[in-house]
């Protein structure tokens, strides 16, 4: 029986046959935005504060839609205005409802660094990344084997996208080249249980060199834990369900960072 992951890969990939067939490669290299420098996004996520990859996401498989009122421009402004170091743009259209569209809307409208979140699968989704105005991809090692998640980031670096690679279990790490992988995300969901756990990151954290940008991902709910996953060892969040479902997500983001500036929480505080 097949997991929703399997369904979204499989639905990926035929949906990247198709626009390859309606979008050839040499349409997307002639893209304005394709050849315009890349902004810093490993850069954004290095240094002595804890930096903040807020996201923009309209729904979910296990959620459904998240957010009703999903105003992709207003939702940038917003988190540019609150200070997020970079944004995140689901553009996985059937089951997150995402749109290539909206992170190009979101390049308009902001200067900030910007993620690609998707299924990266095929070296044409870093082609459209790079038309869309991405700054960086987003590369799921649990859907990807040793060989082709270097040669993707391999391709994603040689078009001057930066790689945001991540990984749901521990043992995924020894599908990691970690000379070429310079930003790790650890995802805190439990893929078999659906459930979070923020600890989950520290644990992973600790398996791997403190050289690389380390992001924390998926569950982060308080201020609390942002401290919490800063102090051991993250060096960046990416925040998504829990902004979308503020009324203001700015103020959302501004709220967070106060209290995690004011919090020394310990593991058994962070649910409290």
């Amino acid at each position: 029986m097949s997991t929703i992951l399997d369904q979204i890969v499989a639905a990926t990939r035929d949906a990247v046959d198709r626009r390859r067939a309606e979008v050839p490669a040499s349409v997307l290299e002639a893209a304005p935005l394709f050849t315009q420098p890349t902004r810093p996004f490993e850069r954004a996520l290095r240094g002595a504060h804890l930096a903040v990859i807020a996201e923009i996401k309209k729904a979910s498989p296990s959620q459904g839609v998240i957010r009703s009122d999903f105003d992709v421009e207003q939702l940038a402004r917003a988190y540019d205005e609150a200070g997020a170091d970079a944004v995140s743009v689901l553009t996985e259209p059937r089951f997150f409802q995402g749109s290539l569209d909206y992170l190009t809307l979101v390049r308009q409208t902001i200067d900030r660094p910007l993620l690609r979140k998707d299924f990266i699968i095929d070296p044409y989704q870093l082609l459209e990344a790079r038309a869309a105005g991405a700054d960086a991809v987003l590369l799921i090692a649990t859907i990807l084997d040793r060989h082709h998640l270097h040669d993707l980031h391999q391709a994603a670096t040689e078009l001057g996208l930066a790689c945001l690679v991540e990984v749901y279990e521990m043992a995924e790490l020894d599908r990691i080249d970690f000379d070429q992988v310079r930003i790790l995300g650890v995802n805190n969901r439990n893929l078999h249980t659906f459930t979070v756990d923020v600890n989950h990151a520290v644990e992973v954290f600790a398996h791997v060199p403190e050289s690389l940008v380390r992001v924390a991902e998926s569950g982060i709910r308080s201020g609390r834990e942002l401290a919490y996953l800063h102090a051991h060892g993250a060096d960046a969040v990416l925040i998504g369900e829990t902004l979308m479902r503020a009324p203001a997500p700015g103020d959302r983001l501004r709220a967070l960072r106060a209290e995690a500036a004011s919090s020394t929480p310990t593991p058994s505080s962070l649910r409290s």
